[in-house]
């Protein structure tokens, strides 16, 4: 694919391989299309939730959320509906916080070829960069995460253990270290098959923002995902990451929303 590629089409590209075809990626998980919906379901503590839509009508629509708030409550679990700006029909927003969904902050689907992207080896000063292999490391992966975010991390470090021990070849966790201090981390989720490698998580801790960390992962992250022969990367960037990443060279495609049913996912 050349590095030419137009926005839409990535769109379009995007919505067929990470959306309509999702596959499964973890232990207990199920991935099905049900009508004009394609929904993951797993474990608790992984993520559950709407991936795809595609409704002719407003009344298809409202049938599928009362479906899918069935399917999920009825195994005890809250969800994510998450949404496309370009999504039918317009109103499916409106139509979601309705029946009891709360959005979340926006978020920037963004991509770019790999080898279009403007990468260097540089690492700040101070920094090492280091893969993510054990328990010790994911504790550390959860730490950054919670100074970063302000958030609780035990999901996480469950969904990461789990990735590890069953499907490493799936899921790249990395950390950036001040000597022995963990002060970046991120991680990269890959599906045999697609184009496609996704960015996730990607923080630093707030004394050492602005220095260079963040995009050190991403390098490190691009790297990687081209070693293993995926041509795009996608990542729903954050108002924070945003400009960071079209400087390094990714495009925006739309905005994502994710619509939450039960406690916050």
């Amino acid at each position: 694919m050349p590095a030419t590629t137009a926005p839409a089409a990535l769109l379009a590209l995007h919505d067929r391989e990470t959306r309509l075809g999702a596959r499964p990626d973890g232990p207990g998980v199920v991935v099905e299309r049900v009508g004009r919906v394609v929904r993951r379901t797993g474990p608790a503590h992984s993520w559950n939730g709407v991936l795809w839509s595609g409704f002719t009508s407003a009344a298809e629509a409202d049938d599928a959320i009362a479906a899918q708030i069935a399917h999920y409550t009825g195994r005890g679990l809250s969800f994510e509906w998450k949404l496309y700006a370009h999504d039918e029909p317009a109103d499916l927003g409106e139509r979601l916080a309705a029946a009891g969904f709360t959005a979340e902050p926006d978020e920037t689907l963004m991509a770019a070829e790999i080898d279009a992207l403007a990468l260097t080896g540089t690492v700040p000063d101070g920094i090492r960069v280091v893969p993510v292999t054990d328990a010790t490391g994911v504790d550390q992966v959860a730490e950054v995460h919670e100074r970063a975010f302000g958030d609780d991390a035990s999901r996480l470090r469950r969904q990461l253990l789990d990735a590890l021990a069953t499907t490493p070849d799936t899921i790249v966790a990395v950390l950036a270290l001040a000597g022995d201090a963990p002060v970046g981390a991120a991680r990269m989720e890959l599906t045999p098959g697609t184009s496609f490698a996704g960015l996730w998580g990607g923080g630093t801790v707030p004394e050492w923002r602005g220095r260079g960390v963040y995009r050190a992962l991403i390098a490190h992250r691009a790297r990687v995902a081209a070693a293993r022969g995926y041509r795009i990367l996608h990542v729903d960037a954050s108002p924070r990451s945003h400009p960071i990443l079209r400087r390094l060279g990714f495009t925006p495609l739309t905005v994502t929303t994710p619509y939450v049913y039960g406690p916050s996912l």
